[in-house]
């Protein structure tokens, strides 16, 4: 068997920066009322739209019974609104309130600031070649995880 270390496999590699890009982000946006878990739903819903907890969890990659526990903080929070969805009695519409649409520009800004720190010394060549090499792996993550579903 080959000998295994974290340091020389990509995918210890990849959860190790996302934790730490995370954790970074997180000190970043708190001061504006948000946590770096919101933000995939901030930016969804940052032009004024409207959509359903179901559409949010499936474009946001997150399960249900987190996104349901998440919206309830950002409505707690003032974050969030939710109208009755007039296609479906059912459900809900969830939107962003004034309060956290005007404040979504300044977060953005200081994760964009923490951005340039973390990829300094990264050619804009080589930024590309690793979004696009991500893009790929979570293409291929997602297809992994549909084939499973299907396979169990």
């Amino acid at each position: 068997m080959e000998d295994w270390t974290m340091f020389s496999n990509p995918a210890p590699l990849i959860n190790m920066a996302a934790r730490a890009l995370a954790r970074l982000g997180e000190r970043r946006v708190k001061s504006f009322g948000f946590n770096i878990a919101q933000m995939p739903v901030l930016y969804l819903l940052k032009d004024g739209r409207s959509m359903s907890q179901k559409e949010l969890a499936h474009f946001a990659k997150i399960e249900q019974p987190s996104m349901t526990q998440m919206l309830a903080r950002m409505e707690r929070d003032g974050l969030i609104l939710r109208m009755p969805d007039p296609k479906d009695g059912r459900s809900s519409l969830v939107s962003l309130t004034e309060s956290a649409r005007t404040r979504i520009p300044a977060a953005r800004e200081a994760l964009h600031a923490n951005s340039e720190r973390v990829f300094a010394g990264f050619s804009e060549e080589e930024i590309a070649t690793l979004v696009s090499l991500l893009q790929r792996l979570n293409q291929n993550l997602d297809q992994a995880v549909a084939d499973e579903i299907v396979e169990t």
